[in-house]
């Protein structure tokens, strides 16, 4: 994985990096969250490690930004030397963060931590990739939303997507379907406005 590592110490940097790196991961570096901020500009950037005590951006700003701005889903691993008491807790899964590890970063615990930031990449990826299907009656062409509403599609669109639309006949269904009920009901049919 692509992993952004951010920490202002370069000595704790470094280690970091080390430890990252000796998973096999690829490591990008900001040592401040405004460094990391303009990294994670990179859309391959999904894990970040960062330090709590940053200049610029702390880390749980850094997170906060990334789940109001960010429309991908990004895994956060918030790295601090102050005690998990509930209150730091609080702050930092309040900001959105995922996972908690304290300094000195021991490296079978960060290992842990990346086997489930995998876990739940590879989740949101399938999620989002079954998110783009939407299912569509074949005979009446009503679709069924998330609460598994069936509603006439166009419907559907204009509440997602601001869509109008203007109804009219599809030459073939104009010939197939409506010129026969026409001539069965003994009515003349109207010339096609399309022709």
């Amino acid at each position: 994985m692509k992993i952004l590592a951010v920490e202002d110490d370069p000595v704790a940097q470094l280690v970091l990096e080390s430890a990252l790196k000796s998973l096999g991961h690829e490591v990008v570096l900001a040592a401040d969250g405004e460094a990391a901020w303009a990294a994670l500009r990179d859309p391959a950037v999904r894990v970040v490690v960062s330090d709590w005590q940053l200049p610029r951006l702390d880390g749980c700003e850094l997170c906060r930004r990334i789940r109001e701005e960010r429309e991908d889903y990004v895994c956060f691993i918030l790295v601090t030397e102050r005690v998990a008491t509930g209150e730091n807790l609080d702050a930092a899964f309040a900001a959105g963060v995922d996972e908690f590890l304290t300094k000195p970063i021991d490296t079978r615990e960060l290992r842990l931590r990346l086997h489930v930031a995998e876990r739940i990449l590879g989740f949101t990826s399938e999620l989002r990739r079954l998110e783009d299907f939407l299912p569509i009656c074949g005979y009446c062409k009503k679709v069924r939303d998330d609460q598994k509403y069936w509603q006439a599609i166009e419907s559907y669109m204009a509440a997602r997507a601001g869509t109008r639309f203007s109804h009219g006949v599809y030459p073939e269904c104009y010939e197939r379907v409506l010129v026969p009920q026409l001539k069965k009901l003994g009515l003349a049919t109207p010339p096609r406005l399309d022709e």
